[in-house]
């Protein structure tokens, strides 16, 4: 009876943790039109967090290329879209694509890929002038993308 017990246990902690398997950046699967359908968490982001990720520089920072009105956040930039809104112009699988990496859904844009591993084009390590000495990790977490993802749903026209 106790080794059934055990695998059971065994076998619903395994269950659990595939159900939430994150999805690595070099996995993650667009749609012809940039869009990433799939959770890379299977976890439900916090858009608190998210707006967190969006206003903070050594995070998302978001907010040094686009106006975000909902953020509390000094010296918004204007090279990028207003994000007021952007609920009501793309979808959640649309936003999660233009978060992890833009240049599938827009492809002269500057926004940097916010998960992403690589490859790159000539990575270097930080304002040295060096190339980068291993892998470069993705700006963001899958977390940290899907929380970005909450927050930018709320965004609606008022």
């Amino acid at each position: 009876m106790k080794r059934h017990v055990a695998w059971a246990c065994l076998a619903a902690t395994f269950a659990a943790s595939a159900a939430t398997a994150e999805i690595a950046p070099m996995d993650v699967k667009f749609t012809d039109t940039g869009a990433v359908t799939e959770s890379l968490t299977g976890q439900p982001g916090d858009s608190t967090k998210g707006a967190e990720v969006a206003a903070t520089k050594s995070m998302g920072n978001c907010v040094a290329c686009h106006v975000v009105s909902a953020l509390d956040a000094p010296f918004q930039g204007n090279v990028g879209p207003e994000l007021n809104g952007a609920a009501d112009r793309w979808d959640e699988a649309q936003l999660r694509g233009i978060v992890v990496n833009a240049k599938h859904t827009f492809e002269g844009t500057v926004m940097p890929a916010m998960y992403k591993t690589g490859p790159f084009v000539r990575p270097g390590d930080a304002y040295t002038g060096k190339a980068a000495p291993a892998d470069l990790p993705p700006i963001l977490t899958a977390q940290q993308v899907e929380d970005v993802v909450a927050f930018l749903m709320t965004l609606k026209e008022e």
